[in-house]
Formats: C-alpha cells, sequence, structure tokens
C-alpha cells in the first residue's frame, strides 16, 4: 500500500475512529460466529439460525430515527453511545455463559436487543469520516473504512471459532466485551480537531424530530441519484448479503462438511477478497467512474454466488469467496462515497438513516431463504437470489445510470432543505 493511501491517518479523528471501527468489527465477526454456530448445533435447525441473524436487523426500522438525532446530537456522541450498548449487552452474555443460564432462545433476544442500533453502526461510521475528512481524500479514507469490516473479518472469525473452540463460549465473550468497551473509549475520542476540513453549514432548527425525518425522507425521494443508491442498498442487503452473512454455517457444516474452525476460515476467505478490493479501491484513482465501477462489480458478485454455490470442494469455494469478496467490495466503497457525496452536509445523518432502512431486506431475505433450502435445496435457493440481484441493478443501470454519473455533487457548505411544496411520491 502506497504512502498516499494512508493520508487520511493524518487527520486526528481518523486515528481515533479506525481502530475503534476495528474493534467494533471484530468484536461484531466473533459475536455473529459464536452466536450462530451456538445456535445451528443446540437446534440442528437452518430456519433458527435465519431467524436469529434476522434479529440483529431489527433496528433498521428505527435508523431513520438515529439518523435524526445523529444530526442533533453529533455522530461521534451517537456511535459511541451505541457501542456503550454494544458491551453492555455482551457483558450480560458473558454472566448468563458462566452462570449456564445461556439458551438458544436466549441468544435469538439479546441479539435482538444489540439489533435496535447495530444496522445503523456501518452507516454513521461513513457519516463521522465525511464530517471530519477533507473532500479529496473520501476515497481513500472510506476505502480504509473498510477494510475494518474485512480485517475483522479475518482475524475476528479465525479469533472467534479458535477462542469457542478451545476455552468455550463464556471466555470467549469476555473478550467480544472488552472490545466493545475499548471501541465506544476510542469513538469518543474521535471528536474533529483543528486539522479537520472547516463546512460552514447553514442549518435551519427545527423543533420537531419528525419533521427533521420528514424531511430526510423528502430529500432522497426528490433526488434521484439517492433514490438510485437507496434501491441497490436493498437489493444488495436482500440477495448477495443474506447469502454470504446469514447462510455461512449451514454452508460450512451441510455443504463443505466442516467444524467451526472451517467456517472461520471460509469467513475468512471472504474478508481476504474484500479486504484486497478496498486496498486497491483506496489506493487508485476512480472517482469519475465510481457509479460504472459499483455496477459492473454488483453483477459480477452475484454471478460469482452462483458458481459458488455449485462448488463441493472447500478449496474451490475458499478460492470463489475470495473472488467474491473483492467484487463485493468495489461495488460497497463506491456505494457508499456515492451515497456521502450526494446526501450533502445537512442531511447526511438523515439519509445515512434513511439508506439503513434499506437492511430491512437482510432479515426478509434470511428468512426466505431459510424456507427456500429446505425446500429446493441451496444451489437452487442461491442461483433464485443471484438472478433476482443481477436483473435489479440492470434496471437500476436502465433507470437512473444518468443521475449517478452526474459529475456535480451539493455544495458541502450549503445545502438548500426541501420547500415545503416538495411532497413525495406526487412531486417526482
Amino acid at each position: 500500500m502506497s504512502l498516499a493511501a494512508l493520508a487520511p491517518f493524518r487527520i486526528r479523528s481518523y486515528r481515533f475512529q479506525w481502530p475503534a471501527d476495528l474493534l467494533t468489527s471484530c468484536a461484531f465477526e466473533m459475536e455473529t460466529l459464536i452466536l450462530g454456530w451456538y445456535v445451528l448445533v443446540e437446534t440442528s435447525s437452518v430456519i433458527m439460525l435465519t431467524i436469529f441473524g434476522a434479529m440483529y436487523y431489527g433496528g433498521t426500522l428505527i435508523a431513520p430515527m438515529l439518523g435524526v438525532a445523529s444530526d442533533r446530537i453529533g455522530h461521534r456522541t451517537l456511535l459511541s453511545g451505541m457501542r456503550v450498548i454494544y458491551a453492555a449487552v455482551a457483558a450480560t452474555l458473558t454472566a448468563l455463559a458462566f452462570a449456564g443460564m445461556i439458551s438458544p432462545i436466549l441468544a435469538c433476544v439479546m441479539a435482538a436487543i444489540t439489533g435496535l442500533v447495530r444496522p445503523s453502526d456501518m452507516g454513521l461510521r461513513g457519516a463521522l469520516i465525511a464530517e471530519t475528512m477533507p473532500t479529496d481524500r473520501l476515497i481513500g479514507a472510506m476505502g480504509l473504512s473498510r477494510t475494518t469490516g474485512d480485517t475483522a473479518r479475518v482475524g475476528g472469525a479465525l479469533t472467534g471459532a479458535g477462542l469457542f473452540a478451545a476455552f468455550g463460549f463464556g471466555p470467549a465473550y469476555v473478550a467480544i466485551t472488552i472490545f466493545y468497551a475499548l471501541a465506544a473509549l476510542l469513538t469518543w475520542y474521535a471528536a474533529p480537531g483543528r486539522d479537520a476540513p472547516s463546512h460552514p453549514v447553514e442549518i435551519v432548527p427545527s423543533a420537531s424530530p419528525w419533521r427533521d425525518l420528514r424531511e430526510g425522507f423528502v430529500h432522497v425521494w426528490n433526488t434521484p441519484r439517492l433514490l438510485a443508491l437507496v434501491w441497490m442498498a436493498f437489493v444488495y442487503n436482500f440477495t448477495a448479503f443474506a447469502l454470504t452473512q446469514g447462510l455461512m454455517p449451514y454452508v460450512a457444516r451441510d455443504i463443505f462438511h466442516t467444524d467451526q474452525t472451517g467456517l472461520g476460515y471460509l469467513v475468512a476467505s471472504l474478508a481476504c477478497g474484500a479486504l484486497a478490493g478496498a486496498l486497491i479501491l483506496g489506493s487508485s484513482r476512480l472517482a469519475d467512474h465510481l457509479p460504472r465501477l459499483m455496477l459492473c462489480s454488483a453483477v459480477v458478485w452475484h454471478a460469482l454466488l452462483i458458481v459458488f454455490a455449485q462448488m463441493e470442494s472447500m478449496v474451490w469455494g475458499m478460492v470463489l469467496l475470495l473472488l467474491i469478496g473483492v467484487a463485493q467490495s468495489f461495488s460497497m466503497v463506491s456505494h457508499t462515497v456515492i451515497l456521502l457525496r450526494a446526501s450533502g452536509r445537512r442531511f447526511r445523518g438523515r439519509v445515512t438513516g434513511v439508506r439503513m432502512l434499506a437492511i430491512y431486506s437482510l432479515p426478509l431475505g434470511l428468512l426466505g431463504a431459510g424456507v427456500l433450502v429446505g425446500r429446493i435445496g441451496y444451489d437452487a435457493t442461491v442461483t433464485i437470489y443471484a438472478t433476482i440481484g443481477i436483473v435489479c441493478t440492470a434496471l437500476t443501470a436502465m433507470l437512473w445510470y444518468k443521475a449517478l454519473a452526474d459529475p456535480h455533487f451539493p455544495d458541502e457548505g450549503r445545502v438548500s432543505p426541501p420547500s415545503s411544496e416538495q411532497a413525495w411520491p406526487t412531486d417526482r
């Protein structure tokens, strides 16, 4: 990686936020792998596994209000508070494990509590970065930020699987709790310093958070570029992420016939590819080609999933997951950068919240996949989902490519609020 790719670390806030995000992502991956494997082994039910996975995304329904809150109290303050909640829930699970009171139902309940705020974590990371990062370093910063999740999927998956296999549930959760607590502390110190860019913003105060929420929805609806990006987020989560995040324990045990260590290798393979993609994109000059890169990579991503579903060898499956990770990273980093630049500073938290609402398609996709796998098999289910993803991406290119490729973005300093006469959907 070139020194230019490390330029975002010159910003003080980023030097605190990046390790905080890394610790949070590691804890996410360890927690999801450990609890997912526990639920699957204890219940022997793929439907129960998908129900557990869906519990982490219940908070997508309140994500727009969290976006409003972040615009009002600050992205850093809200993100730090969310990570305190993660630590408290993890500490509770640790106590239950050592007391011998843990069960699949309790695991789902704890996942549901964390899931009230967890879906908004990634969006608020981007909003905080965009608030503190000069525009010319935003692509590199988002690429490096993406590496926190991808690195965590490598280290977190392998570490979580290793700790769980060697020491059991309780000691593994002690490590998760410590990670969350440190992440909350570092996030609190990720405040804009004197080296952060100055963005004068004309903010129109509002007495009602509901009015702020409505303004966010109207802003998205009346901006074709944002509408296309939210739609693509819905598609990504319903199809690709539902397959690679929720069903991986099933793939490890029932397709490749391996244990939790093998599951860690599969997750790590996907993450290694995504990490490589993020590093490549973060050190490249592709700002003028992001829309095309996002759409083409999305098609390749879904096509590779179809090929992966036909694999019977774990080694070749890991190779396919590496390639899937690269395509996923290219598409998602491009998507995030376009979204943050198109949002406008005044609406960034609210637009991020609306975009997080699209993640609700992931639990829907998970539940649907759980039913289909039992009826038509894993490979047929993946083929159907991936085909839906390719068709929807093609429709996005046909309907909104011109808007996505528009080189003009809102002025970071002043963004006009939607007029009271603007409404949706009649004014489109």
